[in-house]
């Protein structure tokens, strides 16, 4: 197959031999701080779960793995970012997973055409908080939570697989944008050594400053005269579909929680089938048919119940992130524009302000009081309210071509979102109902083969009845 990252005719040769699915065996810098006779290496097969999707680290075909936000021509991109082969790391302080990143590229900015490295859930939320700081006008896509209420157990492979989806999503749909994926520290985070990559973190802004620009961004919202009615539209719309997303994700829960139930009814009626079955020798043929297809109903239940929380639950919680960015991207476009009206409003009073002092009389100032000549007083207020009146047109000009570049900002990230949110939402409840209609299928059709099988005439009756038919035998 031609490799897509060199048909654009570029020319160079790009080495498209596959990686290789073995674990990288290495003492990961980042445990540098944990003794070397202490660290362990654990490499993490996924594919030991009962229910395991395809492989992700099967990355000898890179491509197969960028269908995740991919909607163009993949002829048309020329960045490739693959998250897999997660390896737990075990010392004597901590334990975590990281994850092996491989980025394929052709663009000039890159000195080589691939890159591997191994990065953990802590350097993804270093990534996200310097595009956040550097794009806060932005819709930076969010990282899946921590830890899981559910999963507790984030060693156990339901937990690392779902957590290796997520992150994939959010490199994938960072490298498809056009501002983000030109950013330096998303360079930096997919090509720099660990040694490199720990050093640029350390030169990371302040917690102070990030707590001030937060709690600045949060009053905004609230101190804000008028919003431009777009933008207040754009606000409802996100309240009202996190809102509804949230009862989706609630009764999601809920429907499994109620099938779990039943899965655990399954589970204890079957056995009682088989044991009935022992007891008797007529009815056994059609007590062990009840419990086989008991059997294949709690496997296909099972089924469904996992890959309802993987696909289903999962992907609803990232949308409810995704609408907590949102509004942290509006707070801050508010933040712009409440500095925008305020310097306005106080550049106004600074002009009526001038306007006054030129018919009023400085005699009972209280410079004049201090023996000062009214007119000097007067003139130097008016000195004074002009060189305010100048710095705040200067502050202002710069604040109306931030709102405007920060609208343009929202604007073009939300239309994306729009578009991504539309295909993501009719994938997902497609697959749902596809997942439903096997289900059902799968139960359907052992019912019917229990059905047949009960149905059957019994061999023994068909025995006796042969053996009258032909004479050597009679019916008891």
């Amino acid at each position: 197959m031609a490799d897509p990252l060199n048909a654009d005719g570029l020319g160079e040769e790009v080495d498209t031999s596959p990686i290789s699915d073995e674990p990288q065996k290495f003492k990961d810098p980042l445990t540098s701080n944990v003794d070397s006779d202490d660290a362990e290496l654990e490499s993490l097969d996924l594919d030991t779960s009962a229910h395991s999707e395809v492989n992700i680290s099967r990355s000898s075909s890179l491509i197969a793995a960028f269908k995740l936000e991919d909607e163009c021509d993949v002829e048309t991109r020329d960045l490739f970012v693959v998250v897999d082969n997660p390896e737990k790391h075990t010392g004597t302080m901590d334990s975590y997973i990281t994850f092996r990143c491989t980025t394929r590229t052709t663009r000039s900015e890159y000195d080589t055409h691939e890159y591997c490295v191994r990065r953990r859930y802590n350097d993804f939320l270093w990534l996200r908080q310097k595009l956040e700081e550097s794009h806060p006008t932005h819709l930076v896509p969010p990282l899946p939570e921590k830890h899981s209420l559910k999963r507790l157990d984030r060693f156990s492979p339901e937990f690392i697989r779902v957590r290796q989806r997520a992150l994939q999503k959010f490199l994938t749909r960072i490298a498809d944008h056009p501002v983000l994926s030109f950013n330096t520290h998303f360079q930096v985070f997919l090509t720099a050594k660990a040694w490199e990559f720990a050093a640029h973190k350390k030169q990371g802004s302040g917690l102070i400053s990030r707590v001030a620009d937060s709690l600045h961004n949060m009053g905004a919202a609230y101190m804000m005269k008028s919003r431009q009615p777009e933008f207040t539209a754009m606000q409802e719309y996100i309240l009202t579909f996190s809102d509804k997303l949230g009862v989706l994700e609630r009764i999601s829960q809920r429907i499994v929680k109620e099938q779990t139930d039943y899965l655990m009814d399954l589970y204890s009626w079957g056995p009682v089938y088989t044991l009935w079955s022992n007891s008797e020798e007529k009815l056994t043929p059609a007590l062990l048919s009840m419990s086989h297809t008991l059997e294949k109903c709690s496997a296909a239940l099972k089924d469904l119940i996992d890959s309802t929380d993987d696909c289903l639950t999962q992907p609803l919680k990232e949308y409810i992130l995704y609408t907590e960015a949102v509004k942290t991207v509006l707070r801050r476009r508010d933040a712009i524009q409440m500095e925008y009206d305020m310097t306005v409003e106080e550049l106004n009073k600074r002009k009526d302000e001038r306007e006054l002092l030129k018919i009023s009389d400085q005699t009972y100032s209280f410079g004049a009081f201090l023996g000062k000549d009214p007119e000097d007083v007067k003139q130097q207020k008016q000195e004074k309210l002009e060189q305010q009146i100048l710095d705040l047109t200067t502050q202002m000009e710069q604040l109306n071509d931030k709102t405007v570049i920060a609208n343009a900002d929202l604007k073009a990230d939300m239309e994306r979102w729009h578009k991504n949110k539309r295909r993501d939402m009719k994938e997902l409840f497609m697959a749902t109902c596809d997942r439903e209609i096997k289900y059902y299928e799968t139960c359907l059709t052992a019912w019917e083969n229990a059905i047949r099988t009960m149905q059957a005439p019994d061999p023994m009756i068909v025995e006796k009845q042969e053996a009258v038919d032909s004479g050597h035998g009679s019916i008891d």
